[in-house]
């Protein structure tokens, strides 16, 4: 069985917003090995969800891994993103896809902040 990654990031309409996500999901491949790693996009930008499925099956996944690039629960992780699955599911009827988890609450988050608060600081000549 071939498993794909797919990083679900929420999308926006200034096209270089979107690069992040992309660069993301270059080092999710790198640091995993995985050799499909792919992004889509729940609004605004393409590929869409549906067509970054599609990209999985079309490089031969047979399960994905659908990792929603959210920071909060919300109405897309809720609802949105497993109504996507769930449309995905009835085009590719053999195919196994499993939701992880939101980005969340978690230490490493934090640690970047504390990262971002020292840059800051130090910017503003401040520490």
């Amino acid at each position: 069985m071939k498993t794909a990654i797919l990083l679900m990031a929420h999308g926006s309409r200034i096209a270089e917003a979107n690069d992040a996500a992309r660069e993301v999901a270059a080092m999710v491949q790198e640091m995993t090995g995985h050799a499909i790693v792919e992004v889509a996009f729940r609004e605004m930008h393409a590929p869409d969800i549906q067509q970054g499925i599609d990209a999985c099956v079309a490089k031969g996944a047979t399960r994905i891994l659908l990792i929603p690039y959210f920071l909060f629960m919300g109405a897309h992780v809720q609802h949105d993103l497993p109504e996507e699955i769930e449309a995905a599911k009835k085009r590719h009827p053999g195919l196994e896809m499993v939701m992880g988890a939101h980005l969340g609450v978690h230490r490493k988050l934090a640690e970047i902040v504390v990262e971002r608060i020292g840059a800051g600081l130090t910017r503003a000549g401040w520490n």
